[in-house]
């Protein structure tokens, strides 16, 4: 009966995220994972739910007053044209909203758009829910954004959606306003419903502006917008996200599948995720501009480093640093891979307990690339420079 799930992907991600709890004194540069503190005030009120003894059963689409707040939020910061707050459900971080999305929504059969490169966990979830993704590539001469002749050029009669991801993993692009509009107006023309995965929704740089697909006239109907506070707030172990649409059907879909997944999201969480909303929102542009200064300190040490190695312009958003591997690298065994990317993965994990991960993993096109987290303290971005510069020098 699980045969199905045999045929889903497993991301590299994963595999390396283990591998690299086993090297000593790692610099743990392949995971997205901010090395910022969970805010006071998220703390502070999950301590509150557990004195508290909030232990017990929660309704299954999320506490009222958290979805209260986050329609308060969506409408405010992301100007979608949130009526009522059921149309917020809760979930226990942004891949289950993604995977509850792709099970609401998809038929099996369907060819979805979605970016190449494009972050494997989604292409696992459009895989378990039967469709058939259709890549579409990013350009990184456009800054990581789609041709959008090129992406219209892909819609067949059998496209039934899009996957949108800005600001994008693992490249970093950000999506103009003029793209959404012209996204938008190819969804609403051929009737494609849309994901729009906006989990770096506050990590946008150089001022930088986000544009929630959802706020555009006609959009909010035909779209599920995900969430996450991993992001945004550092609290990427705690698991709380959420999927905001204003359509019945896949609200109701997705309300039976939260019953049939988690029943609840964590009640001690969620009343973290109220603290939080509720308390001073000042740190989320701190956090910002320390990622922008990580991000600059990050790409003047590979030109030091390993110059004659990566190559690549820092990214508009995320925490990616997406970088070309020089096609004349080849291993210190001086055989040339079958993949450059693995090669050079194993080759900065085993040899500079550098964790990142291989471009190959967000796609066959991205072969030759390797992605950075710099969202790492300084220290550690640091030390993994430093150990580039050995393994490059000369």
């Amino acid at each position: 009966m699980g045969a199905a799930l045999d045929a889903v992907p497993t991301s590299g991600i994963i595999r390396i995220r283990d591998l690299m709890f086993s090297v000593e004194r790692p610099f743990r540069l392949d995971q997205g994972d901010v090395s910022f503190d969970v805010p006071a005030t998220f703390k502070a009120a999950m301590k509150a739910a557990i004195d508290a003894n909030h232990s017990h059963y929660l309704q299954t689409a999320g506490l009222p007053r958290l979805q209260e707040l986050l329609a308060a939020k969506l409408r405010r910061a992301n100007r979608i044209p949130v009526e009522s707050a059921d149309e917020v459900l809760v979930t226990s971080g942004g891949v289950h909203a993604l995977y509850l999305a792709c099970q609401s929504m998809v038929e099996p059969g369907d060819e979805v758009l979605v970016p190449d490169p494009v972050w494997p966990q989604m292409i696992s979830s459009l895989a378990a829910a039967g469709a058939a993704p259709v890549r579409v590539p990013l350009h990184e001469r456009l800054g990581w954004r789609f041709d959008l002749d090129e992406l219209a050029s892909r819609v067949t009669p059998r496209t039934r959606g899009l996957y949108l991801n800005s600001p994008g993993n693992p490249a970093g692009g950000v999506f103009t306003r003029g793209d959404i509009e012209g996204i938008a107006a190819l969804a609403l023309e051929h009737h494609l419903w849309v994901i729009a995965d906006e989990a770096y929704e506050d990590v946008v740089f150089d001022n930088r502006e986000h544009v929630s697909i959802a706020s555009l006239p006609g959009m909010h109907a035909c779209t599920s917008s995900i969430f996450t506070f991993s992001k945004t707030y550092a609290a990427t172990g705690l698991r709380l996200g959420y999927v905001a649409t204003r359509n019945a059907a896949w609200r109701a879909r997705v309300t039976k599948l939260l019953g049939m997944t988690i029943n609840n999201a964590s009640s001690v969480v969620q009343y973290g995720g109220i603290g939080v909303l509720e308390g001073d929102q000042a740190i989320v542009g701190e956090h910002r501009a320390e990622l922008q200064a990580r991000r600059d300190l990050f790409y003047a040490g590979i030109r030091q480093a390993a110059g004659r190695v990566f190559a690549g312009e820092p990214p508009a958003g995320a925490f990616y640093a997406f970088l070309r591997i020089d096609p004349s690298w080849m291993p210190p065994d001086g055989r040339a891979p079958a993949s450059r990317s693995w090669a050079m993965v194993e080759h900065l994990i085993g040899r500079g307990r550098i964790g990142c991960v291989p471009g190959v993993d967000f796609g066959p096109a991205s072969e030759g690339y390797v992605r950075f987290c710099f969202a790492r303290d300084r220290e550690e971005l640091e030390g993994a420079l430093d150990a580039m510069k050995g393994l490059f020098a000369g």
